[in-house]
């Protein structure tokens, strides 16, 4: 027979906007009392929670770590409660039909014998150090990340820093930077700078434009053709052949100041009334040039001699 640990617990189900809570109080001859309720995850609710918890005299709470969900949580009882925090594949519940309501209670029974794991969650203050520290290890590989398109910008513009000086982002290599495209615009290519900045946000907006063309179904010019090319190249290659399209097409527009006004527009959008395309060979040439008013044995008489 497995001992009893915790007379008074509780078990929590909790996810996005909902807490489902089940109170399991064990007396001395091993019968137990079931008190269930449902709370929201708004802060008010949360302290009617709290208050549920300790007017039944429960402080201590089991509950799965479900996402960031049980944070909030974890946060407004862990002052007054003795909080557990358990990974979810030590309290996995038998299959069947499984409730909201079930799972809780679930919990709260493993949990008072002791048979529910706690993982260890660290003090606030360490919690809050530990935010930090993240958070500047974020930030530091973000600026390296920087550092990285820079140089590659520099180097596409033919800006060799970092083969001249030791730190190319040094006091004396940021001096030079700022100098070189004020003073020596003859020598630098700026509209290669720009062109290499640009570059690494244009290929995936312009991706994404695409994306977004296929789908437009007013105006199906795009689909259309990413339908033709995907059945040859497939999807990748497909979008990418309507970024370049849609890309050429608004270099023309912007520099010749023209609408958007493709050759094959009224092909590909009026299928029906376009003309069909000819195929000739050998035994249609002649019948197709007596369709257009030609006399085909005078010109078969002049091939002759």
């Amino acid at each position: 027979m497995m001992k009893l640990k915790y007379p008074i617990c509780c078990g929590l189900d909790v996810h996005k906007n909902v807490i489902v809570a089940t109170i399991v109080i064990t007396n001395k001859d091993g019968i137990s009392e079931y008190r269930q309720k449902s709370f929201s995850t708004i802060n008010s609710d949360i302290q009617r929670f709290h208050n549920w918890l300790i007017e039944n005299h429960c402080y201590r709470v089991c509950m799965e770590s479900t996402g960031k969900y049980w944070i909030p949580i974890f946060n407004y009882l862990e002052n007054d409660m003795d909080v557990c925090l358990t990974h979810p594949k030590y309290v996995k519940a038998i299959k069947g039909k499984k409730t909201d309501k079930k799972d809780s209670k679930w919990i709260a029974d493993l949990y008072k014998f002791d048979l529910a794991r706690c993982s260890f969650i660290p003090p606030k203050d360490f919690r809050q150090l530990r935010e930090l520290a993240r958070y500047r290890f974020k930030l530091v590989c973000m600026k390296s990340s920087e550092k990285n398109r820079i140089q590659n910008c520099m180097a596409v513009s033919n800006v060799g820093i970092a083969s001249v000086l030791s730190d190319p982002f040094g006091k004396t290599a940021m001096e030079i930077m700022s100098y070189l495209p004020e003073h020596t615009a003859d020598s630098i290519d700026e509209k290669a700078v720009r062109i290499a900045k640009a570059g690494n946000y244009l290929k995936p907006m312009m991706v994404q434009c695409a994306l977004a063309a296929i789908k437009n179904k007013k105006q199906p010019y795009f689909a259309v053709k990413y339908g033709r090319i995907k059945k040859r190249r497939g999807h990748k290659k497909a979008i990418i052949a309507i970024a370049r399209m849609m890309m050429v097409c608004i270099y023309h527009m912007v520099s010749e100041k023209k609408p958007f006004t493709p050759t094959d527009y009224e092909e590909l959008m009026n299928p029906q009334e376009h003309v069909a395309r000819v195929v000739l060979n050998e035994n249609n040439v002649f019948a197709y040039l007596e369709s257009l008013g030609y006399d085909s044995s005078k010109l078969v008489k002049r091939n002759d001699n």
